[in-house]
């Protein structure tokens, strides 16, 4: 009991930090800064140096997934049990909100909160953009954590992939590819931001899942 505990006070210290850094970063210069690629690129690299950072600092209590697509990836993959998953995706969502919170009330409540929305209005494309990210991410992260010698640069690789996923899909959806990031922010944002939140709680879902399956082939000689 006390080891999923810990597990889940790492999970919403990690997802608490995730929104209220990397959220936090998009909703400040998101709309202050005069050219959008440089506020892109800031906003990219605050995402990929959060997961750097808890990476190195609660990786070796939980595994520092802070993010439900992870979490179900590595359930697919029989890395971990249903009981803690649940346990991990509460304590991310909790996380999240709590982060979200936080950072209205340093911003202010109408910080935009760096939530995402809809590419091109198209619930289609956004729900595409999305799988696709979340895939390439979460497959990134079950390759290199599959072997116990990557562990000293694992945390890089995975922080260097979230960043390069927001470089590329910001400009579509703000980039989710985690339901726990999308829902806080979207909490205290409200409009369309809440109504279509459930598009980056489904599609990092799937593609999370997608990721497993796609490496159980991939290396399911190595892992039998």
């Amino acid at each position: 009991m006390m080891a999923i505990l810990k597990k889940s006070l790492a999970e919403f210290i990690g997802t608490f930090v995730l929104v209220l850094f990397a959220c936090g970063t998009a909703a400040v210069v998101g709309c202050n800064v005069a050219d959008p690629n440089v506020a892109y690129l800031l906003t990219a690299l605050s995402f990929g140096l959060v997961i750097v950072a808890m990476a190195y600092s609660i990786g070796n209590v939980s595994g520092c997934h802070i993010n439900p697509a992870v979490s179900i990836a590595m359930l697919v993959s029989g890395k971990m049990s249903f009981k803690d998953f649940i346990c991990y995706v509460i304590a991310q969502f909790l996380g999240a909100i709590a982060g979200a919170a936080v950072l209205g009330a340093l911003v202010g409540w109408d910080c935009g909160f760096g939530a995402n929305g809809l590419y091109d209005g198209s619930v289609l494309k956004s729900l595409i953009v999305e799988i696709i990210l979340t895939c390439v991410f979460v497959l990134a992260i079950l390759g290199v954590t599959s072997k116990a010698e990557n562990s000293k640069v694992a945390g890089l690789v995975i922080g260097f992939t979230l960043t390069l996923v927001h470089i590329f899909g910001i400009h579509f959806t703000g980039t989710s590819v985690n339901p726990a990031r999308s829902f806080g922010p979207a909490l205290f944002a409200g409009g369309d931001a809440l109504t279509n939140v459930w598009v980056f709680i489904v599609a990092p879902l799937i593609g999370g899942v997608l990721a497993a399956l796609i490496w159980k082939v991939l290396a399911g000689k190595e892992t039998e």
